[in-house]
Parts: C-alpha cells; structure tokens; sequence
C-alpha cells in the first residue's frame, strides 16, 4: 500500500536547463492560446456597439455574476446531478488557481506556498478536496458525454471535449499523486512535468473548443442586458435589425462565442421537441460559424433567404428557422452562460421583415390588419362597442382607479369576451372601480416578436397617446402579452400606466375571494355583469350573431368572429372563415371542450392542472399568485413540466397568426401532458393559451377536461347577481 504522506511533494531545485525549458514552453503554449482567442476577441470588438447598452445598475449585475459564476445556480438549478458535477469542475478550477501559480512558481525556484506551513499546508489540502471532486466530478461527465449521449447534446460526438475532460483529469490526478511521494524522489520531479506538461497542452485548446466558455461566459454574465428578452433598439434609419455581419453586435459575439453547446436550450424549446427545423443551439452557432467565416464587416447575408447569390450563400442561419420560435424564453431562461437568444433570434426577424425578405402571406394579412384596423384578427372596431353595451362593462371616465384593458383576444373572441365578463364579476365582488376605454388598439405584441418595428412603434404611440388622453394611471389586463408589451416594449415611445396582470390583482385580494362555494350554481361560471348567461351551449353563437353587423349573412352557429386556421390552433381573420379548409370554427360552442356541458361549482375535491403561461411566468416571474387562486377552486395538480420549465402553448411570437405548424402541433404536446395528469379541468391565464388549448384539448384520445381562466374559476365561486 502506498503511504500518505502529510505534505504535498514539490522538487527541492530544477536545473537552469530545466528551467529555460519550462519558460519556453509556457512561452509557446501562451503564444498558441493568443494565436488563436487573439482573432475571436478581435471579431467581438470589431462588431458594433450595442445600442442603448449601458454598463449600469452594478449592484445588480454582481449580485448575477456572483449567483451564476461563482455559486453556478442556474448550472444547478436546472440539471441538478450534471449541473453539480459542472460546478465541482469549475470550483475546482478556482481553488486550483492559486496551486497553479506556485506551481509555475516553484519551477522558477520562487515559490510562495510552503507545503510544510501552516498556510501551505491547509491551502493544499484544501485543493486536494476540490480535486477529488472534480476528477469524480469530470469522469462522470466523459461517461454521460461519450456512452449515455443525451439527445440535446448533439449527434456529433465532440472528440474534443473528450481530450479536454482527459486533460483536466490527469491534471486532478497528478496533484494527487504528489502526497503518495516524498520531494527528493524521481517520481516527485516527474509528476511535476506531467502536471506542468498537461497545464501548458491545456491552455492553448481552450479557444479551439467550447470550452472557450471558461473564459468569455463571465464576462457575458456581467454584461447581460439587464432583463429578460430586452430587445435593443434600432439606432438611426438606416438599422434593420441583424441582417448582415455588420449589424452583429459586440454582445451579439460575446455571447456566440461564449456557447458551451450544453443543449439545455434544445432540450426546452418547443420547436426543437415537436420536430420543427429551429434549434436554438444551432442559431447561436450559426452566428458563431458567420463570425468565423465573413466575420463581423461582412455585407453577406445572415438569413438564408436573403441573397442566395452572396459568397456565403447565406448559408449560416435558416430564416424559416427563424420564424419558427414561439418567444417562449425557455432557451434564454435556461441557458448557464448567459446567452440572451430572444434579442437574437428577434433582430433576426427584423432584418428579414424590415428589408423586405420576409414573404409570408399570413404575415402580411397580420400587418395589413393592423395598419388599417385596431386588431390582430381583422374584426370591425363595432364588434367591440356592441360587446361593450351587451354587457354593460362601464366606459372609462378618469374617475376610475382601474382601466381594464379588453385587448384583442378579449374584446374579439367569445371566449376570451367569457374570460374578460368573468373577471368584471370579480372586480364588481370586490367593489373594484373601473371601466374601458371607448377606443382601443392591439398593444403590438405580435408585430413587435415578428420584427415589424415601423407598426409596433405606430400602435406603441396611438395607445400612449389614447392613454394620455383619458388619463389612465392603472391598467389591469387578462393577457399576459398586452402586459409585457404595455410595461416594458412601449416605453421606448412614451411612459405607459402601471399594468399588473389579473392573476396579481386577484391574488392581492385573494383574502376577500370566496372558496369552494357550495351555493354557486352551475350557471353562475358564465354570467357576465349583467346576468347574460354564456353557459348554454348555444350562448357563443347567440351572442356573436347579436353582435354581428346588420344584414350579415352568416348562418347559425357561424358568427363573424375569428376562426382557427385549418386543424392547427391558430388565429385567423373573421374573413378567413369562409375559405377555412377544416371548417374548424374555434368560437362554435360544441368545439370548445367545456361550452355545451354543465359547469359544476368548485369543490375541494376537482382537480384542477395550471398551465404557466410563458409570458406570466418566465417574462414575469409570477408563478404563486395563479396557484393560489386555483386552491380556491379545488386541488392544485403540477404538470411534468410547470413553472420555469412550463412547456409553451405555442401562440407566442405571432405564430398564432401564421397558419399551420410544420412538424407536431405544440398545443397538441403540452395538452396531451396536461390531460395525463387526470386533472378534471386546465386552468389557464392567457386568453392565447385558452384559445390554442381548445382545439388541442378536443383532439385528444380521452374525454377532455374543463378549460377554464383563473378569472372564471373564481367567478363560480360568487353568488349569483
């Protein structure tokens, strides 16, 4: 058995020979470290300056730098066993900083860490825990790299990362090594070289491999743009978003360059998982590879579509990829070394829309619609004034603490107009001041995601100006959408009112909301503040045909309102309806899974599934106030996948207005999840979510459970009027 000796093993001297190879060979190991990161951070300075980038608030970005560096919270918060395993790693790296200079020290014939000391001693043994962590630490991660091979990690096996993870164990192993020896032995001066010898080959592969994270992500953490999905402004007229090298940005390339192709990004991405062509990961690296090649001065196009006839062939970045994200976040909310995709991936879009590259029909009806209407479903303003006096929701007169703002999904569509009565119900229990305005437009949220920046500043400024005028200070909404955009995309135009969304104002309130209300009757879910019952099922079409225009000829059970698009979810224009090829008619009451049958009142004992919808909670970081508004109603089920990692409805990013999905239907994914939990009803807290659930929920195998909003769970609750 080999002995354990107290004291770390170093040579007592080294030769001047020795020592003038070892100088030269940290000369040239640096020299190829710098031949290579030299020209990367040449492409990250040479790339422009990101506009409205301020390096402020640094309380804040030391709070990150300290959570997500030094402590690797998101690394382990989110793959707990790998994620640990990464932080052992790295830790052991920063303990090894230290032993690493005294070591370099110690060939020099200078070195400042005694062994035999007391600072030595305990320093060295220190860093002998850290090394066997790390060494257990990188040996498991070969293994699940090369023999478990998660799918989100790739199909190509990087025999780079293998060499490196080799490296990093003899490393480990050869400092471990040296308290099995005594210092005036062979084998104390040659573990020396092959620690020496491991170190020097280690450093100039950093920037050949991903590993070149170990030395940028610090920085990309520090410098992130300080909020989730900040999409950077364009800065003068000739910025269209990123459309060749020269609009890459430095933190665009900072982060590019930073990817450590962990896959946590694939791995959450709804495209990525229902077999559609974008991979955030391969977004990023795209960048990379375009920064790699024409660089950052280039005129080539990054998109695909955008000029075939370049020298790149615009072959870095698939534009159909492109407008395939939902702008869920989850890539961005799960990525370790702060890569910030939304911003990317939306700059992307804008350059393709705003230069004119962008062909999409169903994009274009969007775009008209919104430039000459008020809304993103092309319904007349009058469809909204009509529900307005149908249900007698009170006008908003300045006097009012609240403006309750309809947006397109509640003022157009029947459910959503059932959402929005449900809620006023609730605000008139409360003794709520509030009212509508007379006029309203889409806040722009669709066109703002798809890069449409000339109409979304159009929209930004008519809705601050309509807000000014009728003095709004609060605003209360039941789309999360209209929330994120009126609270932080529009004050690039103007100063917006105070928003809160529905689920914060009733769960602020939650003390003075009924629970389990044994007395509400089965029709009292739907009664709006007038007492209209929507809950027989042929209310929806009763109420659409009294609100269609005068002479409209649409039959029975076909009002005028918007129309999923063929088999697929998806919003369409109220003309649309006639040319719909599935005869899919989402505001039909036999399609939605719970028009058409008796509510029952909230028990203790329904079971009720929330979906977290992407713009509440990863956009917002509200997660509890939902939950205890659904505990009001009955018992609170999770999902697989809930909170931070809830699976997107696949509404976001305008793609509820660009027709069909290619590959597997994202609301047809989280829907088949949401039923397997056996929950008797999915509440909701999007109007979005609602609208692309109920035709997911209708297509499953199994009787589909109640769709309800948060908004009308509690709404049952009350007494009848």
């Amino acid at each position: 058995m080999i002995p354990l000796h107290a004291t770390l093993a170093e040579p007592a001297s080294f030769s001047l020979a020795e020592k003038l190879i070892f100088v030269l060979l940290v000369i040239a190991s640096g020299w190829l470290f710098w031949r290579r990161f030299g020209p990367i951070l040449h492409r990250i300075l040479a790339s422009r300056k990101d506009p409205g980038f301020h390096l402020d608030h640094i309380p804040r970005r030391a709070w990150d730098f300290f959570s997500e560096v030094i402590c690797q919270s998101k690394v382990i918060q989110q793959r707990p066993l790998p994620g640990l395993a990464h932080a052992f790693v790295f830790w052991g790296f920063c303990a090894f900083a230290l032993v690493t200079l005294n070591h370099a020290a110690v060939g020099l014939g200078i070195g400042f860490l005694d062994p035999a000391g007391i600072l030595g001693r305990f320093y060295f043994y220190l860093a002998a825990t850290f090394a066997i962590a790390c060494a257990a630490s990188i040996a498991g991660l070969f293994v699940r790299r090369f023999f478990v091979r998660p799918p989100w990690l790739g199909q190509k096996v990087s025999y780079e990362s293998g060499i490196i993870a080799g490296l990093i164990f003899v490393l480990m192993a050869t400092y471990l090594a040296a308290f099995f020896t005594t210092d005036a032995t062979v084998a104390a001066r040659a573990l020396w070289w092959v620690h020496s010898l491991t170190l020097l080959a280690f450093l100039p592969l950093i920037p050949h491999t991903k590993h070149l994270h170990l030395i940028l992500s610090p920085a990309t953490i520090f410098l992130s743009r300080g909020g989730f999905s900040q999409i950077p402004p364009l800065e003068g007229d000739e910025d269209f978003g990123l459309v060749a090298g020269k609009d890459l940005t430095q933190l665009v390339s900072l982060q590019a360059y930073s990817c450590v192709e962990c896959g946590r990004c694939s791995e959450h991405c709804p495209a990525t998982n229902t077999g559609k062509l974008l991979n955030p990961k391969e977004i990023i690296l795209g960048v990379r590879a375009y920064l790699n090649g024409p660089g950052p001065a280039s005129e080539d196009p990054l998109l695909d579509s955008q000029n075939r006839d370049s020298p790149s062939g615009g072959t870095y970045l698939s534009q159909e990829a492109v407008f395939q994200c939902t702008t869920c976040g989850a890539c961005e909310f799960q990525c370790p070394v702060g890569i910030e995709h939304l911003p990317i991936l939306i700059g992307l879009r804008r350059g393709a829309v705003n230069t004119g590259t962008w062909e999409d029909d169903y994009g274009a009806k969007l775009f008209n619609q919104l430039e000459r209407g008020s809304n993103a479903l092309g319904i007349s303003a009058l469809e909204r004034d009509k529900f307005i006096q149908k249900t007698d929701l009170p006008l908003f007169d300045g006097t009012q603490e609240y403006c309750l703002w309809l947006g397109c999904m509640g003022a157009y569509d029947p459910k959503g107009r059932e959402i929005i009565a449900a809620f006023a119900r609730v605000m008139n229990h409360l003794g709520s001041s509030y009212g509508v305005l007379k006029k309203e437009k889409c806040t722009g949220d669709p066109v703002r995601r798809l890069g449409n920046d000339l109409l979304f500043q159009q929209l930004a400024e008519e809705n601050l100006k309509n807000l000014a005028q009728n003095k709004v200070k609060k605003i209360v909404s039941i789309c999360p959408h209209c929330v994120r955009t009126i609270q932080e995309d529009w004050k690039a135009y103007g100063t917006p009112p105070e928003i809160e969304h529905h689920s914060e104002f009733m769960a602020r309130h939650a003390d003075r909301l009924p629970k389990f209300q044994s007395h509400a009757s089965e029709n009292s879910l739907k009664r709006n503040v007038t007492g209209h019952d929507f809950s027989r099922a042929e209310s929806t079409t009763e109420t659409q045909r009294a609100l269609a225009p005068e002479g409209s000829s649409f039959p029975a059970g076909v009002p005028p309102v918007s129309t999923l698009k063929p088999g697929n979810g998806t919003i369409a224009s109220a003309s649309d309806h006639e040319s719909n090829v599935s005869g899919h008619d989402f505001s039909r009451a036999e399609d939605a899974p719970n028009i058409g049958r008796a509510l029952a009142p909230a028990s203790a004992t329904e079971t009720i599934v929330f979906h977290d919808p992407c713009y509440l909670g990863r956009y917002r970081n509200v997660y509890d106030q939902p939950r205890a508004l659904v505990q009001l109603s009955g018992t609170l089920v999770e999902a697989p996948r809930h909170k931070e990692r809830s699976f997107c409805c696949g509404a976001g990013g305008g793609l509820a207005f660009l027709g069909e999905e290619s590959g597997e239907r994202i609301s047809h994914t989280r829907a088949q999840e949401l039923v397997a939990t056996g929950a008797q009803t999915v509440a909701t807290a999007c109007p979005f979510c609602n609208t692309m659930f109920r035709d997911a929920l209708a297509a499953t195998d199994t009787p589909p459970p109640q769709l309800l909003d948060i908004a009308q769970l509690i709404a049952r609750n009350l007494p009848q009027p």
